[in-house]
Formats: C-alpha cells, sequence, structure tokens
C-alpha cells in the first residue's frame, strides 16, 4: 500500500486549501481513509475520517464546519477541502488507510506541510 499526500502550501487566514492523497496498492475488502495533523511540538491529532465503501464521514471539533472530506473511488483519492483556515490549523497533514480487518491506521503518507499565516 502506498499513499502520496499533495497539495500543502502556504495560505493567509482565512483562506482555503485542498489536500489530496492518492492510494496504491489497496487491496482490503473494506476500510478507512483519514486525515492526521501534527503541529510542531505537539502529537499527531486527528482531522477527519472517510469510510471508503459507504462515504460515512467523521470530523474533529476543531475542524467541523471548515474541512470537508470526500473521496473518489474512480481515482482512489481522498480529499480534504480546508476553508476558514486559522493560525492553529497549521501542521503537517498526514493521510492513512485503517483497514476494517485491524481497526488501527496501519498505512501512511509521507506528509504535506500547512502553514497558515496571519
Amino acid at each position: 500500500v502506498q499513499l502520496q499526500a499533495s497539495g500543502g502550501g502556504l495560505v493567509q487566514a482565512g483562506g482555503s486549501l485542498r489536500l489530496s492523497c492518492a492510494a496504491s496498492g489497496v487491496v482490503f475488502v473494506g476500510y478507512i481513509m483519514g486525515w492526521f495533523r501534527q503541529a510542531p511540538g505537539k502529537e499527531r491529532e486527528f482531522v477527519a475520517q472517510i469510510m471508503w465503501y459507504g462515504g460515512e464521514t467523521v470530523y474533529a471539533d476543531s475542524v467541523k464546519g471548515r474541512f470537508t472530506i470526500s473521496r473518489d473511488n474512480a481515482k482512489n483519492t481522498m480529499y480534504l477541502q480546508m476553508n476558514g483556515l486559522k493560525l492553529e490549523d497549521t501542521a503537517v497533514y498526514y493521510c492513512g488507510i485503517k483497514p476494517v480487518s485491524t481497526g488501527r491506521y496501519d498505512y501512511w503518507g509521507q506528509g504535506t506541510l500547512v502553514t497558515v499565516s496571519s
């Protein structure tokens, strides 16, 4: 399994970015894909996740109403549309896969840096 995250960059507070996570080699019957982030000096935290085949989504309270997670089954790609970005959203964003069979995030992409400036 390989995950390739992209789309990070520098944006002003209040702006928008869209992250992408392209997956390859995924052979699981059921799985969840998610976004996590890690700010400098902090632990990695959950941002959002989506059930690949059903489309059910879950968001962290800190991003509800501002971020939208989605996926394109044909392209095996997951997205995170981030609107209304705040300074505290600055972090390296990672995408991961959680097979239903294991119930944990076993596979991770390399991360993409999002920097929100004032």
